[in-house]
């Protein structure tokens, strides 16, 4: 029971509005115009505006051209985005060239875009992008004018703090590069998670509201029904005893008492809640979830613990079949021949524990598991092991837990290997 969650067409997750890139540069341009104007006229050191202040108009210029030739809700592919971002570094490369090179304490703005690459777009491009910054940090290690400083006084920092500097770069852009990435990464698959999961309930719902849908088209069509059937007794009175007119409308009026029959069984299924298979007692509920998985040549066997005529039923749900559904297709996946179900039952408890005989779960994801992100899926072969515990788990386990279950997992003692998945519910709540 896997669960795929595709991006929409052109919208996907490595799009950026164009919009945040202007106000990111536009921030940028304000600190700019800010730290050099204010080293010039405020410290009064000698920065060369003549030169710093084009670059910083050239960037005004671009982000002017943007917002004028695309709407705000325009969103950019991932090229485009890091030729976007690869003009920023340039940039500021270019500035930190007139104003000293490394020996700007400035320089660590070359994190700022690698780190919205990192957040937004594909590794690679931040890769590209993040080598960019490396190397224009490099080559001002060796190419820059002289750092302002008071007139007539030139400060020139050692090669050996310029060194520094360049490592500081290169360490910041991969730490938070790379740190930036997997958060984003890690949030970008948990909100597929919960979308997954808001279309696996929103499907459970449209399935349990069919019923009453049904029932209220019964009772609207039942009007104009009644008229039908009214009409055609008429018609049948009125009309000769021979002929074929007198043998459609009898048909006719069968017809209609065929679709009273029908809209009636219809009106019924809303309130109907001892219809037939509305309620599943836990053995039957076990048969069902193990039956799409035993032609994989691994066996199921279940095995019951309480009285059998005290057996706890639930209403069918959509959601908890799903859920144990899963968790079986998982023991199956990773079982070497087999795997048992044990269900067992009192007067509060309602206990169900799902084990195989696999590797059981790896010790250092087990704290882990139920996370959208967690996956060890492999390709299966009859009787091989293999199988998954990432996004289809978690959607298992959310719907489990929404049904008021609570979930342990744990492996089987030594000698003995194999995964156990324990799932336990206050029997009112299970039957409720």
């Amino acid at each position: 029971m896997s669960t795929t969650v595709m991006p929409h067409d052109g919208l996907g997750l490595d799009t950026l509005r164009l919009e945040t890139l202007i106000r990111l540069r536009w921030m940028a341009i304000a600190g700019q115009l800010v730290a050099v104007l204010g080293v010039h006229y405020g410290l009064g050191f000698p920065v060369p505006l003549e030169a710093c202040l084009p670059l910083i108009g050239l960037s005004m210029l671009v982000n002017i051209v943007l917002r004028l030739r695309y709407p705000p809700t325009e969103r950019v592919d991932p090229a485009r985005a890091a030729l976007l971002l690869g003009f920023d570094i340039v940039q500021l490369a270019a500035l930190l060239f007139l104003t000293g090179g490394l020996e700007n304490p400035f320089a660590f703005l070359f994190l700022a875009p690698v780190m919205i690459s990192a957040t937004s777009l594909p590794p690679l491009m931040t890769l590209a992008l993040g080598l960019l910054a490396i190397g224009c940090a490099t080559a001002l290690t060796a190419w820059h004018l002289p750092l302002p400083w008071f007139a007539g006084q030139e400060l020139g920092m050692p090669m050996l703090y310029v060194v520094g500097m360049w490592f500081s770069v290169l360490l910041g852009l991969s730490f938070i590069g790379v740190y930036a990435w997997r958060v984003a990464e890690e949030a970008r698959l948990l909100s597929n998670a919960l979308a997954a999961t808001e279309l696996v309930l929103a499907r459970e719902q449209h399935l349990s509201q069919l019923d009453g849908l049904a029932a209220a088209a019964a009772h609207e069509l039942g009007t104009p029904l009644a008229t039908i059937a009214l009409v055609a007794k008429e018609l049948e009175v009125a009309a000769p005893k021979e002929g074929e007119f007198f043998d459609d409308i009898r048909l006719l009026r069968s017809q209609v008492d065929r679709c009273r029959e029908i809209l009636g069984k219809l009106a019924s299924l809303g309130n109907d809640d001892e219809a037939p298979f509305a309620r599943m007692p836990l053995p039957l509920m076990i048969e069902e979830i193990a039956a799409p998985h035993r032609d994989f040549g691994i066996a199921i066997s279940a095995r019951f613990e309480g009285p059998e005529e005290e057996a706890p039923a639930a209403m069918r749900n959509a959601g908890m079949l799903y859920g144990l559904g899963n968790i079986v297709e998982n023991a199956v996946d990773f079982a070497k021949s087999r795997v048992t179900i044990v269900a067992a039952w009192d007067a509060r408890i309602v206990t169900l524990t799902v084990s195989d005989d696999g590797p059981g779960f790896p010790p250092e994801i087990i704290g882990r598991l139920g996370d959208p992100y967690i996956t060890r899926r492999r390709t299966r072969a009859p009787g091989q092991p293999g199988g998954g515990l990432g996004l289809g788990f978690f959607i298992a386990k959310t719907l489990l837990e929404r049904s008021g279950a609570s979930i342990a997992l744990a492996n089987r003692p030594p000698p003995e290997s194999g995964a156990i998945v324990r799932l336990e519910w206050p029997r009112e709540t299970f039957e409720r």
